[in-house]
């Protein structure tokens, strides 16, 4: 297996990696569209997120609006709300169990086979998290 030093980047980049998912679910720029007009004073963005759409004007404000209800959300933003959510779980599950397995620490340090294992278990479902990351909709989500 490999070396304590290279299993603690891995356990490092896989935390940043769940730091990551989690901004990015919550962010409310997952589309972005903009309006201009005949006058750049009243040109306007909008950005539509998972929970919440906003709008921002040229003038600086912006106000943002959560989504009321659950129907009304289309259905490629409620299926990446699940997976998005499901990828967040299964990564948090990973790191729990990687840390278990890693070689700096001592849990299971009586028996070298079965720490093993369970390393390889938790970079298993950091992998399994990332196939529902790459399992996003895309039709509907991108720039206007």
């Amino acid at each position: 297996m490999a070396n304590a030093g290279l299993q603690l980047l891995g356990y490092i980049l896989a935390s940043l990696g769940l730091l990551g998912l989690i901004t990015s679910t919550a962010m409310a720029e997952w589309k972005i569209s903009s309006y201009a007009g005949d006058n750049i004073i009243t040109a306007q963005a909008m950005y539509e997120g998972l929970w919440q759409s906003c709008v921002s004007q040229s003038t600086g404000q912006l106000q943002c609006k959560v989504y009321d209800s659950l129907l009304q959300i289309p259905g490629e933003v409620q299926g990446t709300r699940a997976l998005m959510i499901l990828a967040t779980f299964l990564c948090g599950i990973g790191l729990l169990i990687a840390a278990v397995g890693m070689k700096c620490t001592t849990c299971l340090s009586d028996n070298e086979e079965q720490k093993n294992k369970v390393a390889v278990a938790g970079g298993v479902l950091f992998i399994i998290a990332e196939g529902f990351v790459l399992l996003l909709p895309q039709a509907g989500m991108e720039k206007t």
